[in-house]
């Protein structure tokens, strides 16, 4: 499994802007792939950076990249 730090390199050399990390986040626990909340969380049912719809696609592609999600 990639890192975060992996995925936020691919994705600056395919899309040349740092993606952020809350964003990756986001997308892999959508997906199913995180085991537990960050304890460092505000609001257990609200996050404060979702990933925008617009660089969701490219996260996506990321972790298909790295065969995380088919």
């Amino acid at each position: 499994m990639a890192t975060y730090k992996q995925i936020q390199e691919f994705l600056k050399n395919e899309h040349g802007r740092t993606f952020k990390s809350c964003w990756i986040a986001h997308v892999k626990s959508d997906h199913g792939l995180t085991k537990r909340q960050a304890p460092n969380r505000y609001e257990p049912d609200k996050r404060v950076h979702p990933c925008p719809h617009e660089y969701r696609q490219h996260v996506e592609n990321a972790l298909k990249h790295f065969k995380m999600i088919p």
